[in-house]
């Protein structure tokens, strides 16, 4: 009995210190999602990929084309019994050999374009992190969330998105 009273008062003392601490801290959120839609450089860069994947795609379709039209000689070849084919069959695997790392060069996790779209996306977090810690100092808060992530409420009056947005495009316009 004397523990568990000892345990009650260190406890309302500790949260009675606590208390002001953290009714003293200024918090924020951003929705990052938001962020995401209304930049311009997340858009451009979308952008971007969607034409390197095009060209991509272009590519992969003409080998594809190529293939299929080797298999119709093939098969034609064979039917007709002009010969084996084998000259064919093997140009037909190694084509498929080649398209396998085609796809793996270009597309694949380690790929060109997965390279690239996380280099372009370092680039603009980058700016993104910049405009939120000085939205942060300039504010004098203690913490930003980012509501798109984690946070199921939060009144909107702690919403700094407009403030990132805006600093964003502050610092664009000052390069």
């Amino acid at each position: 009995m004397k523990n568990t009273l000892y345990k009650l008062v260190i406890g309302l003392a500790i949260f009675s210190i606590s208390t002001p601490v953290i009714a003293q801290m200024k918090l924020g959120y951003i929705q990052s999602e938001r962020i995401r839609t209304e930049f311009e450089d997340f858009k451009e860069a979308e952008a971007e990929l969607q034409l390197e994947y095009r060209k991509v795609q272009f590519e992969f379709d003409q080998m594809i084309a190529s293939i299929d039209s080797l298999k119709q000689e093939y098969e034609v070849k064979r039917l007709m019994a002009l010969d084996k084919g084998e000259s064919i069959r093997r140009e037909i695997e190694n084509g498929e050999r080649q398209i396998q790392a085609f796809q793996a060069e270009k597309v694949g996790p380690q790929g060109e374009i997965m390279r690239k779209q996380a280099q372009m996306e370092y680039e603009i977090l980058g700016k993104v992190k910049k405009a939120v810690d000085k939205v942060a100092i300039d504010g004098g808060y203690d913490f930003i969330f980012d509501g798109s992530v984690s946070l199921l409420y939060f009144k909107p009056k702690y919403d700094l998105t407009d403030d990132v947005l805006h600093e964003l495009k502050n610092l664009e316009s000052s390069k």
